[in-house]
C-alpha cells in the first residue's frame, strides 16, 4: 500500500446521499385531524409535510439502505472504505450498534478492517461522527481509505402538541481530502451542558420525554455561545493572516441549522443577526441591515429568549437574509419533517440541490448542530473553487439534483392511516417471534425492509428490487454476486482498486418475506 499521506488538505464531504420514507402525511389535514387551529403545523412550525416510517422499517433498514445507495451511485468498492460511523437516537439495541449490522453489506468484498462504532446524543450523533471521521482522515490513524458516516433517525412522538414535529430519514456522507465541501480546520465553536430538556429514559418505548419551552431556550442559548466561540475562533484566525475584521452573518454565504421545525430556523438567523447587532461597536440604526433596532442597543442577550418584540423585529430585519443564506436549506425539513441526526445535512443537502456548483463555488456554509441534553457545535465549510463540468463539486450537486421529483414521488396517505401507523409501531416495538404488517410494495425501489424478528430479537432484512416490474427480492441479506466495478471518483486517493472486477453490490436469496 505504501505510505498513507500526512497532514491531509481540505478534508471534508466528497459524496452525500439522502433516504426519506416513501409515504407522508400532510401537516394541514393533520390539523383537521387533530381538532387544532388551521396554521397550527402549517404557519406556527413552518412545517407542510411529514414522512414516516411503517413497521417494515427500523433503523437497520433505514441505514442499509442510505449506505448501499450511496456506495452504488458513487461506484465504490467497500474494501475502499476503512471508516464507518452511525450517529442515532433510535436504539433498538443497548449492546450492538447499528454500525455492525452495516457490515452485512461488506461481507462479500472481505473487507472486516473497518473502525468505528455508533455515537449517540440526541440529534448531534451525526455531527459527532462526522468530526470523528475528518479527525481520523487528519491523523496518523489514517489508513489511506475513505471514511463513511450515517446519520439516521425515526422521530415519533406520543399523541399531542409534538407529533406534528416528527419525520424520518437517513443520511449518509462519504469523507476524505481534496473534497468539494472542506472543513475550516480550527473553526468550531461548541457548547455543551446537562439540561433535560428532550430525552428518552422509558427503554420500552420509541417516544421521548419533551420539556418545550426548555428544548427552545436551550437551543437558542447554545446558538448564542457556539455563534461566540467561533466568531473569536475566526477572528483571531483572521489577525493571524494580518486582517482586522470581525465576524458577521454577511461572511457567511448560506446558514443552515438542525431544523426541528423550520420556524425555529428563522428565528434562528433572526438570532444570529441579533447577536451581530449587540456585539457591533457602533451598528449604523439609520440605514442598513440594524436600521430602526436602536430600542434593543441594551438588551441582554440571555434575557430574549422569549421576548417577541426582539424576535419580531429581529426576523423582519434579518428577512433578505434568510432569504439568501437558509431558506433553501429547509426543502427537505418542510417537508418531510424532522429526521433528528440527519436533519442538519438534510439541510446540507437542500442548499446543494438547488443550486448550480458556480453559485456554490468558493462559499462559506454556517452549519449549527444541535442535540438535546445538551451538545451543539457551529462550524464552517468552504466549498471547493473548481466548478467546472466533471468536478468534484459537480457530481456532487448532480447527485442530488433529484431530491425534489422523490419527495414529489412518495405517496400521501390519510391522518387516520398515519395514526394507525403510529399505533402499530407502538404496540409491536420489540416484540419478539413477530412479522411486520407494513406493505413493501410501498417502499421505494432498493429499500432495505424488515422481513422479521425471530424469538430472539434477531432481525432479519431484505431489499425491494430496484425495478418496480421485476418480482421483489427477499430473504436474509446473505449471498451476494459481483458486479463490475467502477472506478472510484477521486483518482488521488490511495487503495482504491483498479477497473478490474471487483466484489460490488448485493442480491439477495429468495425466500419469505
Amino acid at each position: 500500500m505504501g505510505q498513507p499521506y500526512r497532514t491531509e488538505s481540505d478534508v471534508g464531504i466528497i459524496a452525500m446521499e439522502v433516504y426519506f420514507p416513501s409515504q407522508y402525511v400532510e401537516q394541514a389535514e393533520l390539523e383537521e385531524f387533530d381538532g387544532v387551529g388551521a396554521g397550527k403545523y402549517t404557519v406556527g412550525l413552518g412545517q407542510a409535510r411529514m414522512g414516516f416510517c411503517s413497521d417494515r422499517e427500523d433503523i437497520g433498514s433505514l441505514c442499509l439502505t442510505v449506505v448501499q445507495r450511496l456506495m452504488e451511485r458513487s461506484g465504490l468498492s467497500y474494501e475502499s472504505v476503512g471508516r464507518l460511523e452511525v450517529g442515532t437516537e433510535t436504539i433498538i439495541d443497548k449492546s450492538k450498534s447499528t454500525k455492525t449490522v452495516l457490515m452485512q453489506l461488506f461481507e462479500e468484498s472481505g473487507n472486516t478492517d473497518v473502525e468505528g462504532v455508533d455515537t449517540t446524543n440526541a440529534c448531534y450523533g451525526g455531527t459527532a461522527a462526522l468530526f470523528n471521521a475528518v479527525n481520523w482522515v487528519e491523523s496518523s490513524s489514517w489508513d489511506g481509505r475513505y471514511a463513511l458516516v450515517v446519520a439516521g433517525d425515526i422521530a415519533v412522538y406520543a399523541t399531542g402538541s409534538a407529533r406534528p414535529t416528527g419525520g424520518a430519514g437517513a443520511v449518509a456522507m462519504l469523507v476524505g481530502p481534496n473534497a468539494p465541501l472542506a472543513f475550516e480546520r480550527g473553526l468550531r465553536g461548541t457548547h455543551m451542558q446537562h439540561a433535560y430538556d428532550f430525552y428518552k429514559p422509558d427503554m420500552v418505548s420509541e417516544y421521548p420525554v419533551v420539556d418545550g419551552k426548555l428544548s427552545i431556550q436551550c437551543y437558542l442559548s447554545a446558538l448564542d455561545r457556539c455563534y461566540s466561540v467561533y466568531r473569536n475562533k475566526i477572528h483571531a484566525q483572521w489577525q493571524r493572516e494580518g486582517l482586522d475584521k470581525r465576524c458577521s452573518l454577511e461572511d457567511f454565504g448560506f446558514m443552515v441549522f438542525h431544523s426541528p421545525y423550520c420556524k425555529l430556523v428563522q428565528k434562528s438567523l433572526a438570532r444570529l443577526m441579533l447577536n451581530d447587532f449587540l456585539c457591533h461597536h457602533s451598528p449604523g440604526t439609520q440605514s442598513g441591515p440594524f436600521s430602526g433596532l436602536e430600542a434593543f442597543r441594551d438588551v441582554k442577550i440571555e434575557d430574549t429568549y422569549f421576548d417577541r418584540d426582539v424576535e419580531k423585529a429581529f426576523m423582519k430585519a434579518s428577512s433578505e437574509a434568510f432569504e439568501s443564506k437558509t431558506k433553501a436549506s429547509l426543502l427537505i425539513s418542510n417537508q418531510n419533517g424532522n429526521m433528528y441526526t440527519p436533519s442538519v445535512y438534510g439541510c446540507l443537502a437542500s442548499v446543494l440541490a438547488q443550486h448550480t456548483p458556480q453559485q456554490l463555488a468558493g462559499q462559506r456554509i454556517g452549519v449549527f448542530s444541535y442535540g438535546s441534553g445538551f451538545a451543539a457545535t457551529l462550524y464552517s465549510i468552504k466549498v471547493t473553487q473548481d466548478a467546472t463540468p466533471g468536478s468534484a463539486l459537480d457530481k456532487l450537486v448532480s447527485s442530488l439534483c433529484d431530491l425534489q421529483a422523490r419527495l414529489d414521488s412518495r405517496k400521501k396517505v390519510s391522518p387516520d392511516v398515519f395514526a394507525q401507523n403510529m399505533k402499530l409501531r407502538e404496540e409491536t416495538h420489540h416484540l419478539a417471534n413477530y412479522i411486520p404488517q407494513g406493505s413493501v410494495e410501498e417502499l421505494f425501489p432498493g429499500t432495505w425492509y424488515l422481513t422479521r424478528v425471530d424469538e430472539k430479537h434477531r432481525r432479519q432484512y431484505a431489499r425491494r428490487s430496484m425495478n418496480d416490474d421485476r418480482p421483489l427480492e427477499a430473504g436474509l441479506i446473505t449471498s451476494c454476486i459481483t458486479a463490475e466495478h467502477i472506478p472510484s471518483p477521486l483518482k488521488k486517493m490511495p487503495r482504491i482498486p483498479a477497473a478490474t472486477a471487483g466484489p460490488e453490490g448485493l442480491v439477495i436469496s429468495n425466500g419469505d418475506h
